[in-house]
């Protein structure tokens, strides 16, 4: 037990970007995915009758970190809020953290897209 412990605790220090590429070389050691596990986990709903899930329309934004170009990525998070220095410079870094709420497929996509060159991360749900 305390050997888990231990583990927990050490990676309990690492970055979100860290802790991804962790994710990604587990799953490619074991050969498995986080999302597909999940998906196992959850199952289908009982009674086997569901209906077809219907496609997300609207998506919410969430910046996830600044990847280490800080600058950059508050540059793009004005531009694409309206905010001013400083709240944008807050909302940075207290990622993560939603950038724009309720946006159709295109804007989230465009919005991610935006952050992800300035070198940011973003995560769509």
């Amino acid at each position: 037990m305390a050997d888990i412990a231990k583990l927990v605790e050490e990676l309990s220090k690492l970055t979100v970007l860290e802790a991804a590429d962790l994710a990604k070389a587990l799953e490619e050691a074991w050969g498995v995915s986080a999302a597909a596990a999940v998906a196992v986990a959850a199952g289908p709903a009982a009674g086997g009758d569901a209906p077809a899930a219907e496609e997300q329309t609207e998506f919410d934004v969430i910046l996830t970190g600044d990847g280490g170009k800080k600058i950059q990525v508050i540059k793009e998070v004005r531009a694409i809020t309206g905010l001013g220095l400083t709240e944008a410079k807050t909302l940075v870094e207290s990622a993560p953290k939603a950038l724009k709420e309720g946006v159709n497929k295109a804007e989230a996509e465009e919005i991610k897209k935006k952050i992800e060159e300035a070198g940011g991360t973003v995560e769509l749900k």
